[in-house]
């Protein structure tokens, strides 16, 4: 399992896990709850190169990142890790 801190965002924390380069068990801490859910059940079991090439770079209203970009990074993060 690993866990990512945010930055920017509403959310504060998201875990997930990466088995054989694909995202599983997905979840945040705050931000919008409801799009947040449905984030998750879209990325379970998606390969995790594809997620980060698909939310990398979305900003939310001003801001310059997103949960989906913060979730982009981690994954990186954790890729980058092994």
């Amino acid at each position: 399992m690993y866990s990512y801190k945010t930055s920017g965002t509403c959310s504060q924390m998201i875990h997930f896990d990466i088995r054989d380069g694909k995202v599983y068990n997905v979840s945040f801490d705050g931000g919008c709850n409801g799009n947040l859910k449905g984030i998750s059940k879209l990325v379970e079991g998606q390969d995790a190169q594809h997620i980060i090439d698909l939310l990398k770079g979305n900003t939310c209203g001003f801001k310059p990142t997103s949960c989906p970009d913060q979730l982009a990074r981690a994954l990186e993060a954790a890729l980058a890790k092994g």
